[in-house]
């Protein structure tokens, strides 16, 4: 997708927008999928639920951690058999209702969840596989104890098949030392299971966590070596066990571009102040501290110099409404468009939306065979403030 696709997209469609390239996304997957080899893949869906539009072959399930991430599978046809039902705070509705739909998996985040589930399918007399969510450290996930416990007596669960195990210990992990570490922990405790359970998992799930730069190229070369250090390992736990690799930033971050226009310029005592029409309430990077770090942006449609020197802000009534606090481009006007990439992951679901009821941007995807397609028109955010 190139700047000329992003101008069109600006000049049709208008800014705010978001746009999202469905066949980097595919390339991405696919290149991914090439270096895990036989190791089933899973998109975490809460990166961006818009790509469900148009899923890569190569992803073999998607993780939900909502009902209405749920609601959204069922909305866009996605197959239930494909689906694993993450997720704390189930409550039986939710779980009957990812019952009912046909979920592939469910996770178990505590003995509540796995006396939930049994209950809920016995009365429906459904049969459901789950897997036991480890916990890193935090809120998330069982102790390892409890999951011994719930093993041990697995006989009990007349209406569940434990397969397996869940992992995720969080996020941007620059260093492939500490994705090691989180496979020796799995390890560990599978061999803990074994001896003292006679239990072995046939199902795996793990999300290593992968960092994606945002600030610093070259991007695409990081990704590269972030993937080759990260499949030797993988690929090394999944000889001993049936693992499934879940991902969600890793696999979309590149994927997507925030479009938004020049507003208003201004100098105020000797700083370049540029008013976008977006803001912090549609764009976040994870880690850019006070908008000190400089994310992949463009002017459209200039082959100027990057000479320039501009805070740009967003059209928040806040002084913490910064996108950039110092970034270098051509001389800017009102009306131009600027472009910032590598942001196909999460931001366009975490940003302060209703702050100040300013109207939610467009989400556009994009295609060479189909071209540009408006998945999400601009909505107006006062209707809920009120």
């Amino acid at each position: 997708m190139n700047n000329e696709i992003l101008l069109s997209a600006a000049k049709e469609f208008g800014t705010p927008s978001f746009i999202f390239d469905t066949d980097e996304f595919e390339r991405k997957a696919d290149a991914i999928k090439n270096a895990l080899g036989n190791i089933p893949l899973c998109y975490s869906i809460k990166a961006n639920p818009f790509l469900l539009h148009k899923l890569p072959e190569s992803l073999s399930m998607v993780e939900v951690c909502s009902p209405g991430e749920l609601a959204i599978c069922r909305k866009l046809g996605i197959k239930p058999e494909t689906i694993i039902y993450s997720g704390v705070n189930k409550g039986a509705e939710d779980i009957a209702c990812a019952v009912d739909c046909g979920a592939g998996i469910l996770t178990a985040e505590s003995r509540l969840h796995a006396e939930l589930i049994n209950r809920i399918c016995l009365e429906k007399g459904k049969r459901v596989r789950v897997i036991l969510r480890l916990t890193s450290g935090n809120q998330f996930g069982m102790d390892p104890e409890d999951i011994v416990g719930i093993i041990s007596e697995r006989e009990k669960y007349e209406a569940v098949d434990f397969i397996g195990l869940h992992y995720y210990s969080g996020t941007q992990k620059k260093n492939a030392g500490v994705i090691e570490k989180d496979i020796g922990k799995l390890e560990e405790f599978i061999e803990r299971l074994n001896s003292e359970c006679g239990y072995v998992p046939s199902h795996v799930e793990y999300g290593p966590g992968m960092a994606a730069d945002y600030f610093v190229p070259p991007y695409e070369e990081k990704d590269c070596e972030t993937l080759r250090e990260t499949a030797e390992l993988l690929n090394s736990f999944a000889k001993k066990y049936p693992l499934s690799v879940e991902m969600g930033r890793f696999l979309a971050s590149s994927c997507g571009t925030y479009l938004t226009s020049v507003a208003d310029i201004k100098n105020n005592l000797g700083t370049n102040y540029v008013i976008c029409d977006g803001g912090i309430n549609h764009l976040k990077y994870y880690g850019q501290t006070m908008a000190m770090q400089v994310p992949p942006v463009t002017l459209l449609g200039s082959d100027k110099p990057y000479e320039n020197g501009y805070t740009l802000c967003g059209s928040l009534c806040t002084t913490a409404d910064l996108l950039v606090r110092r970034v270098e481009l051509p001389k800017l006007k009102i009306g131009d468009v600027l472009a910032f990439g590598r942001c196909g992951a999460y931001t366009v679901t975490e940003g302060t939306v209703l702050f100040l009821s300013r109207t939610m941007p467009r989400i556009m995807l994009y295609s060479e065979k189909d071209g540009i397609r408006l998945v999400r028109d601009f909505y107006d955010t006062y209707n809920l403030n009120c």
